[in-house]
């Protein structure tokens, strides 16, 4: 279940090698390509994250309002993702890759000159639909285009542009944010948006996109346990970490009591682990698929859990920083995996019913944090946060795991074996 049978079930256009010899770097040019657009989505996602004081402070609202622009953001891509997927699933790839791209820049653009909250609030709603696309095609499109028997390479390439963007894009966009004004970090999002745009457009191919599918398939799709069971436990878990991540920066600075550059360090930490976690997930995660299933949703319970009581030092903030971003990466990576694996026909469509739940969880969770905020205090989100991921975790072990791990056992006996 944990190999490459996915990535065959798929049609593959992408350059394989039938002679079993190591693909070269023109290969994965476009995977390149498409991981530096993850970059720069990613980093546009959570930049309101790093700079929700800053935004606050500059349309003079509280931060649990300026809050509001994740939870919108995240809820318009929820709403849109599947509706948008089931018109576009039929498009040829690389023409729906470039127009979101080009959607994209022209949204952060319209975020750099924001007269007001609600103008700011509009333009993010562009940027969200692009990213309700964005995010239903990359990986199954990584899957398409990745040399033979390099499927959950490709996704770790992939999903490793989202780890560099919490490294280098988010505490980046946050320090020219800090020293010129967030304006100044949304318009620089959407000049390179721009670049990258030129490089989609030199090195991706065309690919179809998936004609076999219609809206008569989609009752079926969704009856499949395996989808149903990722479906639920993300809603719960995404609306657990976000409940905490949410509102990391004013944590940090306000409980833990780091300054501007402290807080900047974590949050490159978080890129750091992604970064390394990605490399293990593409090295271990076929043959210890239960282990990373575990430590990702197990993890996130309880390093938020313990967010407060390791406020108390720099360090053990640090630390559990960097287990947390473990944990967070490893599920991101996990579920993706999953997903294509269980939903080898109607893959785009499977991925952008699981982008709605996942930022109908990150809205969520950013609802539940300002509320926390507004009422028994900052300091407590990470146990509301833990809280919830409790009942995830529960719902994971009892649930989840048995039936994912159960279908890959299934999978052996019959004869089904996967490549490396």
């Amino acid at each position: 279940m944990h190999e490459d049978n996915a990535a065959e079930s798929i049609s593959v256009s992408g350059p394989l090698r039938a002679n079993g010899s190591k693909p070269g770097f023109k290969a994965w040019l476009p995977l390149i390509g498409l991981t530096f657009s993850t970059f720069i989505f990613n980093t546009s996602e959570f930049i309101p994250i790093g700079l929700l004081s800053d935004i606050a402070d500059d349309f003079h609202i509280s931060e649990s309002h300026a809050g509001l622009m994740i939870t919108v953001y995240a809820w318009v891509v929820a709403l849109a993702s599947l509706p948008l997927m089931l018109v576009f699933a039929k498009t040829e790839s690389r023409k729906l890759m470039l127009s979101i791209v080009a959607l994209f820049t022209v949204s952060h653009v319209l975020s750099g000159f924001a007269s007001d909250f609600y103008m700011l609030m509009l333009s993010r709603m562009g940027v969200a639909c692009a990213h309700a696309i964005f995010w239903s095609i990359v990986t199954p499109l990584a899957v398409k285009l990745a040399p033979e028997g390099k499927r959950s390479t490709a996704l770790g390439i992939i999903v490793s542009g989202s780890s560099v963007a919490m490294i280098v894009g988010l505490p980046l966009g946050r320090a020219i944010g800090i020293y010129v004004g967030w304006r100044v970090t949304f318009l620089l999002i959407g000049a390179i948006a721009l670049a990258i745009l030129g490089i989609l457009a030199a090195v991706l191919k065309k690919t179809p996109g998936e004609s076999n599918f219609s809206l008569r398939k989609l009752p079926a799709l969704l009856k499949n346990p395996s989808l149903l069971g990722i479906y639920l436990l993300t809603l719960i878990t995404i609306s657990g970490h976000f409940t905490g991540y949410s509102y990391i920066e004013p944590f940090l600075g306000q409980v833990a009591g780091m300054g501007n550059n402290g807080i900047t360090l974590v949050l490159t930490i978080f890129g750091i682990v992604g970064l390394i976690g990605s490399f293990i997930f593409s090295k271990k995660y076929d043959s210890h698929p239960g282990f990373f299933i575990k430590s990702a949703v197990c993890g996130i319970c309880v390093f938020l859990l313990l967010l407060q009581a390791a406020s108390s030092s720099v360090w053990t903030s640090v630390i559990l920083c960097i287990l947390w971003g473990f944990s967070i990466n490893f599920y991101n990576l996990v579920f993706q995996s999953e997903i294509i694996q269980n939903a080898p026909q109607g893959t785009a469509v499977a991925m952008s019913i699981y982008s709605g739940i996942y930022n109908i969880g990150i809205g969520t969770g950013a609802l539940i944090g300002g509320s926390v905020c507004d009422g028994i205090g900052i300091s407590y989100i990470g146990y509301v946060g833990g809280a919830i991921c409790l009942a995830g975790a529960a719902y994971c072990l009892k649930k989840v795991v048995p039936d994912l791990l159960g279908r890959s056992r299934s999978a052996t006996e019959g004869g089904e074996t996967h490549q490396s």
